[in-house]
């Protein structure tokens, strides 16, 4: 928005206009932070849980901000700091919302929405690594992926971005609605339905009907890229816009695979990917990807780098032949499944090797909660873990279901110092949770081990 007015700022973020610095171009830059906030920004000033972001407003202007955008009652207060662009809006959430749709449009990117129970920010990874080669593509960082994550993504995009990946979360009804009004997706992709935030939505139809909300918001013409076979999402599809499934039986399916390639059949046309990953759910999630560039003018071809997001899987080889899949920044039923599907693999690929499953909390499930737990503990054991650590109250539900050696840890803590005591050389560790958990403090732990032994 650089070459954007102060006036026209305004007009977009339906906001008013205190106090333009005569001449003044656009901010380089928007942020939420205020710390963040030096020349060229744009700080918005956000009513929190725990504080009023506006108070900082002042403070934003000292670090050298181009404007801020905020409460007129805050804006006023701004006006004894250093001189700055001064944006008032009774909501400066909505106002920085219209403020991204309209740098969405000023853009002309295509924009491929990406939402799902399980897998959507890895597929929202492998979209990158797809489309980063022959398109200017800009995808969400992290976990910017709500009401204010995602704006911030749009407005972080450069002039010239071709494909904007926007991940898109919710936790109930009406969250994704929001987020696709802001974004006007030109593709719309769910990877997947399961019992995810039962806690608010009650029923897994429930579920469907909240990530579906991404279908009802396309354009007539638009793509839906939808899991094969899916029935919860029938109730929501729609003749006017185009879909392609991905899967076993889909438009877009796995047709083989061999050491790092795999052949893909898309509606009858095969062709080979070289790939840089081995997780059967990461190549599944492949597919989504590759009909989701399809749907935006790409065809995907050559080797895909996959980069994950932090705490999303990464394999990290530690002293001793310890492997540790790190997957802890959450977790639900059916991410459990491919995880412990994955270590068991990991396993199965070095004969002779330990698995073991430090495994927490699963959160907002519902009332069924402990028995989602009872069956992952069973489920671990039928695929082959050794070692089942469980971590946390509800954690600990997962011995009931598991047959091998268990441990219980009462917290993260407790579980990072049983996990230096029970680990052996040449085991495979598997480390996930709900976020809530905070089983980062396991994965420091075994990779603090690994500094000390290798001596770095």
């Amino acid at each position: 928005m650089r070459d954007w007015s102060p006036t026209r700022v305004a007009d977009a973020a339906g906001a008013s206009l205190a106090a333009p610095p005569p001449g003044a171009k656009g901010p380089e830059r928007v942020t939420v932070d205020s710390r963040d906030a030096g020349p060229g920004a744009l700080f918005v000033g956000l009513k929190g849980q725990n504080t009023d972001g506006g108070r900082f407003a002042g403070q934003a202007l000292a670090r050298g901000a181009w404007g801020i955008l905020t409460t007129p009652e805050h804006a006023q207060d701004a006006r004894c700091a250093p001189p700055g662009v001064l944006l008032a809006s009774d909501d400066p959430l909505a106002a920085l919302q219209r403020l991204a749709t309209a740098w969405r449009r000023e853009l002309g990117a295509r924009v491929i929405g990406v939402t799902g129970s399980t897998g959507k920010t890895s597929t929202k990874d492998l979209l990158l690594a797809v489309l980063a080669r022959r398109r200017r593509t800009v995808a969400s960082r992290a976990n910017f992926n709500t009401e204010i994550g995602l704006p911030l993504e749009i407005l972080g995009a450069p002039s010239g971005t071709e494909v904007l990946v926007l991940e898109m979360a919710m936790r109930g009804a009406g969250q994704i609605a929001e987020l696709a009004a802001i974004a006007e997706p030109d593709v719309g992709v769910i990877v997947s339905i399961g019992p995810v935030h039962l806690e608010l939505l009650g029923t897994i139809e429930a579920i469907a009907a909240a990530k579906a909300e991404l279908l009802a918001a396309l354009a007539p013409g638009a793509t839906a890229v939808l899991p094969a076979g899916e029935p919860l999402l029938v109730p929501h599809l729609r003749t006017d816009v185009q879909t392609l499934t991905f899967g076993e039986g889909g438009d877009v399916a796995l047709a083989g695979a061999s050491g790092d390639s795999v052949e893909i059949d898309f509606r009858g046309e095969r062709f080979s990917l070289e790939v840089s990953f081995t997780p059967a759910h990461l190549r599944r999630n492949l597919l989504a990807a590759v009909a989701a560039a399809h749907a935006v003018g790409v065809r995907a071809a050559g080797r895909v780098e996959l980069a994950l997001s932090p705490g999303r899987g990464q394999r990290v080889s530690l002293a001793d032949g310890l492997t540790l899949i790190d997957d802890c920044y959450n977790a639900n039923p059916m991410s459990m499944r491919a995880a412990l599907d994955e270590l068991a693999a990991t396993a199965e690929r070095e004969a002779g090797r330990r698995c073991v499953a430090i495994l927490g909390d699963m959160l907002e499930l519902g009332p069924r909660e402990r028995d989602y737990h009872v069956e992952i503990g069973a489920y671990a054991a039928q695929a082959g873990a050794d070692v089942l650590v469980a971590v946390g109250i509800l954690g600990a539900a997962m011995a009931e279901g598991f047959t091998g050696e268990v441990h219980l840890a009462r917290d993260a803590g407790a579980a990072a110092t049983l996990a230096s005591e029970l680990v052996e050389p040449g085991d495979v560790v598997l480390v996930k949770g709900s976020r809530g958990v905070g089983l980062e403090l396991v994965c420091r732990a075994l990779q603090a081990r690994h500094t000390d032994q290798a001596g770095i």
